[in-house]
């Protein structure tokens, strides 16, 4: 049994949090189902405490974010522990190369150019600073780069934002919008006369092109979705509501009545909200 000074210590920081995944990942004393985590493995539990942590942000529950932000901080624990071992990289070489590039990022602040511009202008520079470090990556093309396990959305969002850079892109929503009716017909076509991949296809071109207007209006797409999803979550749940004042539930019930209800639960959120 090592020493557990450390592990006790409240007041030890992000060393008495290394030390505890160091002792979990201990292939002779530590914790049989971390020890056998990989990269591969703990990915998915990183991207879920990802969204934890904005679900916290969006309802305004500082508690619970604290306690999110703690999660998602150990997702970057294991993942250097795990780095460490395979040589790969340690904990402080990570915090090493994250604060070199942020005063890299920031010539601004950390150097000597000028504050004064704005945050048009920085978001520019910014771009320019991460596109010459891709070139030192050689990563020569211009959607090189954008994460392949992004949600699906926010990816769509991020190569458009790339490619119109460099002048891919329609000048105004009008085209945009012809562009849906054009995607939107073609979906049709391909559910009267072709097989389910070209839905597929024709489903995720249309769903591109909206992300797209989304962009044009500088909407983010995964914002307005989510919204949209706790909105209907809401709805239906005072749907089922007012069908449990009536003895019933919403499969004992006819889409007539369930749509009524579904009304009622808009008027009365949007009279709540003049």
């Amino acid at each position: 049994m090592g020493d557990d000074t450390l592990i006790h210590d409240q007041g030890a920081g992000i060393e008495r949090l290394l030390e505890i995944m160091r002792r979990l990942r201990d292939p002779d004393a530590g914790c049989p189902w971390d020890i056998e985590q990989t990269f591969d493995t703990i990915a998915p539990y990183t991207i879920e405490e990802a969204y934890e942590v904005a679900d916290a942000i969006e309802r305004r529950d500082w508690p619970e974010l604290e306690g999110e932000l703690g999660d998602l901080l150990l997702q970057s624990v294991y993942h250097t522990a795990i780095g460490e071992e395979a040589g790969h990289f340690t904990f402080q070489s990570v915090v090493r190369n994250i604060s070199d590039k942020m005063v890299a990022r920031h010539p601004h602040v950390f150097g000597d150019e000028s504050r004064d511009k704005s945050a048009e202008q920085q978001t520019r520079d910014w771009e320019t600073i991460k596109a010459a470090e891709r070139a030192g990556k050689a990563q020569q093309g211009t959607l090189d780069g954008v994460a392949l396990n992004l949600p699906a959305l926010l990816r769509a969002l991020k190569l458009q934002k790339r490619a119109a850079r460099v002048g891919f892109d329609w000048p105004d929503t009008h085209h945009v919008i012809d562009k849906i009716k054009e995607e939107a017909a073609e979906l049709v076509e391909a559910r009267d006369h072709l097989d389910h991949d070209a839905m597929v296809d024709e489903m995720g071109d249309l769903l591109f092109v909206v992300a797209n207007l989304a962009r044009h209006l500088d909407i983010d797409p995964e914002e307005a979705l989510r919204r949209t999803n706790a909105k209907f979550t809401r709805r239906f749940g005072a749907v089922e509501a007012a069908l449990a004042t009536r003895g019933k539930r919403p499969q004992d019930s006819t889409l007539e009545e369930m749509d009524a209800l579904w009304d009622a639960a808009k008027m009365q959120e949007r009279a709540s909200r003049s």
